[in-house]
């Protein structure tokens, strides 16, 4: 596995410490360029939609809150998991541990249900081209989204209240759900249930419901759609499959965390009876579902790569006339695409 290094797990108040080696390829270096991939690709996402923010359809605002998402949860919580690994021992104790874990919760949770809501929009306007791209209007979106954040929140807050807890990892360079507590009393157990459910499976429930459903609509509806409106027809498609590889990127990134953090719910020694790398995988992994969106945009939207070009282009040269003409011709080309995309 490489060269390995101590690093020491402490509790949130640093009463107990325990060393374990640390794969060379998980080193802090490691670590620091996925977060500056992840906050760079997230950023450009941002910015690009901030040049056309009159041309962004309702449904893309969710693509922008995913952004946000991403974003806040390499910001937030990616320093000091890093400069843990540095240190090799978490560093801040228990109220780092407790500002780490309300994070994740918060940007894991609004992350989820905005997925969940995209898949749902997608599938209410797949088969229904063109008119009913305007069905959700910016006003409802925008309700929904408030509503994500203040459900993420609230779950974030309940272990604040008494309700569940918030507890380190094994290898002590992250914090979250005590999950091993699951069997240590009733207030663990239901606050783990409860969020097992309300925001891991019905989210992913609706996911996989929502884009089998739009296969099987795109299915039936493929020949009316290739004779009425080809391009249209291509467009949805292109559309939906980066949309599904966004969910499936994340139910991905995410499975192994799901399935270590089951595992300490119903075994004794939970996660301490795993192999130290085991228990560090699944988390780093899923912490690296914040990086790979922006290169998904890149491929499946061309109107990201034209704005990712101007702002490119009018980042180094600001008055270069190719600049201003490509600006031209974005406005021109999201103008003709708006009630596409």
């Amino acid at each position: 596995m490489g060269r390995t290094s101590p690093i020491l797990l402490a509790g949130p108040g640093n009463t107990t410490s325990e060393t374990y080696p640390l794969p060379g390829s998980l080193s802090p270096p490691a670590h620091y360029s996925r977060a500056v991939l992840s906050v760079l690709g997230n950023a450009a996402v941002l910015l690009t939609s901030a040049l056309r923010p009159t041309h962004l359809k309702a449904p893309e605002l969710l693509t922008v809150n995913l952004a946000v998402t991403d974003i806040g949860m390499a910001l937030s919580m990616y320093p000091l998991s890093i400069a843990s690994l540095f240190n090799h021992a978490w560093i801040g104790g228990n109220s780092s541990c407790l500002y780490y874990g309300l994070m994740g919760m918060i940007f894991g949770t609004a992350s989820i249900m905005t997925l969940a809501v995209m898949g749902l929009v997608r599938y209410l306007v797949t088969g229904n081209p063109p008119k009913t791209g305007n069905k959700f209007q910016r006003r409802t979106i925008t309700m929904v989204i408030s509503v994500i954040w203040l459900y993420s929140g609230l779950w974030a807050v309940f272990p604040l209240l008494g309700w569940g807890g918030y507890g380190p990892e094994p290898f002590g360079v992250a914090c979250s759900v005590d999950w091993a507590s699951y069997q240590d009393s009733l207030n663990r157990s239901t606050f783990i249930m409860s969020l097992s459910i309300l925001c891991t499976f019905i989210p992913c429930l609706v996911i996989l419901f929502s884009y089998f459903g739009i296969a099987w609509k795109l299915h039936r509806a493929y020949q009316a759609i290739q004779s009425s409106d080809f391009h249209y027809g291509h467009i949805e498609r292109k559309v939906t499959l980066m949309a599904v590889l966004i969910s499936s990127g994340f139910i991905v990134a995410w499975s192994p965390y799901v399935v270590l953090s089951f595992w300490s719910m119903f075994h004794t020694k939970g996660k301490d009876s795993l192999a130290p790398v085991v228990s560090l995988l699944p988390c780093l992994f899923a912490k690296g579902s914040t990086a790979y969106n922006p290169f998904i945009y890149y491929i499946f939207r061309r109107s990201f790569r034209r704005q990712l070009q101007v702002l490119i282009c009018c980042s180094a040269q600001p008055d270069s006339p190719s600049c201003r003409e490509t600006g031209e011709g974005r406005q021109s080309v999201s103008h003709k695409t708006h009630h596409i995309l």
